[in-house]
């Protein structure tokens, strides 16, 4: 079920113009925000133990990067809410990785509920392989990241130089 208030959850980042592919193809689009959110009470385990707890979900946000809104001459605001994506940490779920991948945007517009992205989605192995803590992209949470840091919990295969 697409989570209706996820905006009262913990805001860990945004990200302008986050791309993962070819260089040319990132070039090519216009940059959105990312706006990631986590449920409450992972949050304050991830603080506790540098470790995602069972049941752990995020919600990445999508939004326009909008120019020249009202008094605006330069830079980008948020716009229209673009796409509403899911990850979900449920080891009996999801016993092949521990995490589930949903989308909620559907053909016309958002839905209600959806199922995981099948276990042969892209997201599944760029989460395993290029993700610094736990299938997550802590690298890109600065808060959490010295958290993982501090606590060791970084994955020794992490790489931060690494591009796909």
């Amino acid at each position: 079920m697409r989570p209706t208030n996820y905006r009262e959850w913990v805001y860990v980042t945004s990200g302008l113009g986050m791309t993962y592919g070819s260089p040319e193809a990132a070039a090519a689009r216009k940059p959105m925000f990312d706006n990631v959110f986590v449920t409450p009470d992972a949050y304050r385990e991830f603080v506790r133990s540098g470790k995602w707890p069972d049941k752990t979900m995020f919600v990445l946000e999508v939004r326009s990067a909008d120019t020249n809104v009202s008094i605006n001459n330069g830079g980008h605001t948020q716009g229209a809410l673009a796409s509403l994506e899911a990850s979900v940490k449920d080891r009996q779920r999801f016993p092949e990785g521990g995490w589930g991948y949903f989308s909620f945007r559907g053909q016309d517009g958002f839905v209600e509920s959806a199922a995981p992205f099948p276990q042969t989605a892209s997201c599944y192995s760029c989460h395993g392989t290029n993700t610094a803590v736990d299938n997550t992209f802590v690298q890109f949470y600065p808060t959490l990241f010295e958290v993982a840091k501090r606590l060791g919990t970084v994955k020794p295969t992490y790489d931060p130089a690494h591009k796909p």
